[in-house]
């Protein structure tokens, strides 16, 4: 298996896991309300308008962006640009997501996994879509 097979299985595999929030465009916003507090997130989950058109309308992004990453999957030489643009967004936005899960205080656990899986998933997409080099 080369670097190819690796990237598009990260790929297909992220992007099915980001599709999974298409869920939470659709559920019960009392779902949300256990789910919060099973994750022990802090203050109960409050059902306000702009919460709710938030949640849904992050999830949806999730899952429009996991249907890019298995769509550029398919033709890996075709999409490269793309798929290393994804990579250096998945970068950017775990560092952010980083430090912006400390400055809210979240769960420990939640800050030390969100941000830094999102940095590892964009420094591998960008390690496995290097071009190889030419001997």
């Amino acid at each position: 298996m080369n670097k190819q097979w690796w990237l598009a299985a990260m790929l297909r595999v992220s992007g099915v896991g980001m599709m999974f929030s298409l869920i939470f465009v659709f559920c019960p916003f009392s779902w949300m309300v256990r789910i919060n507090g099973w994750l022990g997130m802090g203050q109960e989950l409050i059902y306000t308008p702009v919460t709710n058109y938030l949640i849904r309308t992050l999830s949806g992004m999730y899952a429009i962006i996991g249907g890019l990453f298995i769509f550029v999957s398919f033709d890996l030489p075709r999409y490269r640009d793309i798929i290393r643009f994804l990579g250096t967004i998945a970068i950017a936005a775990g560092v952010g997501v980083t430090i912006l899960d400390a400055i809210l205080r979240l769960p420990l656990a939640w800050t030390a996994l969100e941000g830094p899986m999102t940095i590892a998933l964009g420094a591998i997409i960008l390690y496995l879509s290097k071009p190889a080099r030419r001997r």
